[in-house]
Formats: structure tokens, sequence, C-alpha cells
């Protein structure tokens, strides 16, 4: 038996809220299912149903007024599937496993995954149904290694999609609006060794003329901002690829100390720097697995625009910096590789992402977004699907040419629209 917390006035722990506390969930119960079955159960006896995972979320996307479904109690074992050349591999992984979880799996096994989100608590099947990313001229978003999924439809039905389904590609970026996710299958590599150097005291100047080279220098490369001045460049080398970090990065100096991108933040963690050499998924977050990073005390928004664009899209967000510094907490561009997944925001081509960590202000920075959505707006700006936006549902419209087969996908899976709610209305239209 699956276990149920009821709203209140029925003697349970609810309400739930996100991790920022910018959103209480609406929801009526909360279920801890320990089986498949009990999803499929709960699935179709609900009129309207979300997966609630690591709630790191910004927005409502997850949020409901009937029965949330929480998979961190699911009786599902990791599972690897090896290939007999010894190159890699699948892990089938369960539905409410975070990354860091995931990592120490794999790297006591000496595998690894190709890229990393800054965060290693958020859950696997979470960050790839939003478009989640890392960093890297040729690493694709946390969604691009995503190789199979099994997904409860609305009638309670499980259905396994592999890569070489037809509705393969429009259903891993899903938003939730195809079902609950209780298994995902993501691709895995040899393990790598990674060492993190930060850079200091790149102008704005010349990141600009150089903002590709930058960009291409290494695995992963992040550039903190504040929109007045770069602060800091964080540049993630694999050690099979380059030997000895340089001591200058176009321009800039090497830092001789382990730098927060927070000026007045506690260091204890992050993880290490100074290019020592650590195994990959011991440099490629941001932040260790063993910490919180913070208490949830700031908001988030992220936009993506075509590499093409990069320059005048930064220009114009600097244009605005006087209206950004006072909410900010801190800014970070980096790039993420095209793909093929319809509704990831690298969707048909490499994007800049842009991202923004602000202070607990929401009003304000609601009434900020719009601005900074308009100056973005001509170089063809995409939200992140779970970070806080204002850009409607018409714009978005316009921003991904495969959204009516994904609007047609979801029918086919959700026809009695139980996993419909407010965001999907507000930002597909899935059910128009």
């Amino acid at each position: 038996m699956h276990q149920v917390e009821s709203a209140p006035g029925a003697g349970a722990p609810l309400p739930e809220m996100n991790w920022a506390r910018n959103l209480t969930y609406r929801a009526a119960r909360l279920h801890h299912p320990r089986t498949v079955a009990d999803v499929q159960d709960i699935v179709a006896s609900s009129e309207h149903v979300k997966a609630l995972g690591s709630r790191h979320c910004f927005n409502d996307i997850a949020d409901t007024a009937a029965d949330h479904v929480s998979l961190e109690a699911l009786e599902t074992d990791l599972e690897f599937v090896l290939p007999d050349d010894g190159t890699g591999g699948i892990a089938w992984v369960p539905g409410g496993m975070r990354y860091g979880e995931l990592v120490t799996e794999l790297a006591q096994r000496g595998h690894a995954l190709h890229n990393l989100a800054s965060l290693p608590h958020i859950t696997v099947v979470g960050a790839t149904a939003t478009g989640t990313h890392g960093s890297g001229n040729r690493n694709g978003s946390l969604s691009t290694s995503v190789v199979g999924l099994e997904i409860v439809r609305s009638d309670g039905e499980l259905v396994v999609l592999s890569r070489d389904h037809p509705d393969f590609a429009g259903a891993v970026v899903h938003l939730g609006a195809l079902g609950v996710v209780t298994r995902i299958g993501v691709r895995f590599q040899p393990t790598f060794s990674v060492r993190n150097n930060v850079y200091v005291d790149l102008s704005w100047d010349r990141l600009l003329t150089d903002l590709d080279a930058v960009a291409d220098a290494a695995y992963s490369v992040s550039v903190f901002t504040d929109w007045h001045e770069v602060t800091q460049v964080w540049v993630k080398s694999r050690t099979d690829e380059l030997d000895i970090a340089p001591e200058e990065f176009f321009g800039a100096r090497a830092a001789t100390t382990p730098t927060h991108m927070l000026r007045t933040a506690s260091i204890e963690n992050l993880t290490e720097q100074l290019g020592v050499p650590g195994e990959w998924h011991e440099r490629l977050p941001h932040f260790r697995a063993g910490f919180t990073p913070s208490k949830g005390e700031e908001l988030q928004s992220e936009y993506f625009v075509p590499r093409r664009h990069a320059r005048d899209a930064c220009g114009a967000l600097r244009s605005l910096a006087d209206r950004i510094a006072p909410l900010l907490q801190i800014s970070e561009i980096r790039t993420v590789a095209a793909d093929d997944l319809w509704l990831s925001p690298a969707y048909g081509g490499d994007v800049l992402a842009l991202h923004f960590t602000w202070l607990p202000d929401e009003p304000g920075v609601r009434n900020l977004l719009p601005h900074l959505e308009a100056a973005l707006r001509p170089y063809e700006a995409r939200p992140h699907w779970g970070k806080l936006f204002t850009v409607d549902g018409e714009e978005i419209e316009g921003r991904y040419p495969r959204l009516d087969d994904f609007r047609a996908l979801v029918r086919r899976f959700d026809p009695r629209g139980a996993f419909r709610n407010d965001y999907l209305d507000r930002t597909i239209s899935a059910f128009r």
C-alpha cells in the first residue's frame, strides 16, 4: 500500500512548498507509491494528478489542485545495461532518484555522464523533463542523455518509449504533460577527470570580442556577471585534453584562492577549484552533493538565445544593468549544444544560456521580467520551462516549430486532461 498525506483539515502536513518557498502547492493529497502498480492505480483514479520531484522549479509547472505523486519511496532498483565493447552503457534510473545519488553509483563502477547541472540535488526525471542543462560547446543538455522512458499515461497504462520510437523526440522534454515517468534510461560513458580553474578581471569588451572562443575554450565554461562587470569565469577542463591550465585566460588572471560566485558566501559547499583534478562528478557541478547550496532563499530565471545572437543579447542586457543589479545575486552565461528534442530550449541549434539568480523579491522580479524579456525578444529568446518568466503562450508558440506536434502527443497520452494544469494552459495551450 502506498502512503497518502491529505490536505489540512484531514489531519496531514500539507501544504507543500517548492524549494524557493515562493509557491505553495494546492494539492489535496500527496501520495508516496511504493510500486509502479501503485502509481498506475493513483493516476487512473485521479481526476487531476501531477508528479512532484525535488521541487526545484520556481513556477507552478508541477502544481495541481488534486493529487500529487512523489516517487521517492518507489521500490525500483537502479539497473545497468552494459554493451560488450566497454564504451559505455545505459542506466535505468528510478523516478525519484536525484543526480547526487546516481553519480555516486556510476562513479563507483567507472562510469560517467556527459554533463551535469550546477546542482546535484535535483531529480533525473524532473531535470530532463524541463530541458535543464550544464555547459559546453559540444555538450547537450541533460535531456540529451535520455535513451528511454517508462511513463504511466492518464489511463493507467505503462508505456515504454525508446530512441527509435516515433514519439521519443517529443516525449523527453515533456513538462509533466504526458504522464508520470516511473523510470528513465540515461546513457553513460567511461569515467574522466576534470579540473576547475577560476579566472577574474575579464573585461566585458574582451568577452564580447572573443565570446565564441571563451565559450569553446574548455569542456565547460561559466561566465558570472552582475551585468556591470564580469566577476568570474569558471573553466572546467578534461585532464585528458589539457595538461596544465594557463595563468591567463583572454586577459583574465587565475584566482589564487577558492572563490565563490557570490562575493560574501561561504566556499564550503563549492566543488574544488584551483585546478586540482577530480572525477567528473566532483567537478562538473558547482556545488557538492553533500551540501545543500542554500536554503532556497533565491529565485531564478533563464533565457536561451541562438548563439548567432549571443553578443547582441548580452549587449541588450547590459543596457538594463542598473535595473537588474538591485534584484540580482548573480548571473551565469553558458552555452548548450543543439539537439532534436521538440521542447528543448536548444532545439534546432546551439544556444547561449542567460541565467539569473535573483534575491527573494518576487514582486520586484516579476515587475522587471517583462522589460528583460522585451530586451531579449529580437533575439528569439526561449525561457527555461522550470523558472520564472512572463512570456505568454503566443510568443512561446513562435519559438518552438514542433509545438503543434507536441500538443497532438499530449492529447494521445492524456485525452481526459488528467495532467493538465494552469501552467500548461498558460504556456503551451496543450488542449486547445
